[in-house]
């Protein structure tokens, strides 16, 4: 086994700590292994897939974080082509959330929603990927559609 070290905000690890203890975990490397695998196994599931998708991005970040408002606009610029739309909420003083919807090909789309995750000061992220057809190209409807 290899020893490592890592950088945790106190309150994150505070929350480590508290699940570890409602878990019944003996340390924190334990618990920590065990949050790894799971995020490797999510990351793993949504790495296979292929082809057209759509996809929720959903991300809290610090927005008083050196210039991660910017390097974030600067991304979705350059990304314009798989952004449909973002909502962005303040949630206090300190922190905001951005729900984005994405389409795409699945692995550009898993690119850039991984990008925007490990932007220093974004503290939490997700993204959810639904495929949309075996490679074909999702089109926008000329005509609306009805819900009934």
């Amino acid at each position: 086994m290899q020893r490592i070290t890592i950088t945790i905000e106190e309150d994150f690890l505070a929350e480590i700590d508290a699940a570890a203890e409602a878990r019944g975990y003996q340390n924190r490397s334990e618990i920590i292994r065990d949050l790894a695998r799971a995020g490797l196994q999510l990351s793993t599931e949504d790495t296979a897939l292929a082809g057209q998708c759509v996809a929720g991005l959903i991300y809290v970040y610090d927005h008083a974080a050196r210039d991660l408002s910017k390097r974030l606009v600067q991304e979705f610029h350059g990304h314009h082509d798989l952004a449909l739309a973002t909502l962005h909420v303040h949630l206090d003083d300190n922190n905001c959330m951005e729900m984005t919807a994405l389409r795409g090909a699945a692995d550009e789309v898993r690119h850039f929603a991984d990008h925007i995750i490990a932007e220093r000061g974004v503290r939490y992220g997700r993204v959810v990927m639904i495929p949309t057809g075996e490679g074909k190209h999702v089109k926008a409807r000329k005509q609306g559609h009805r819900h009934e």
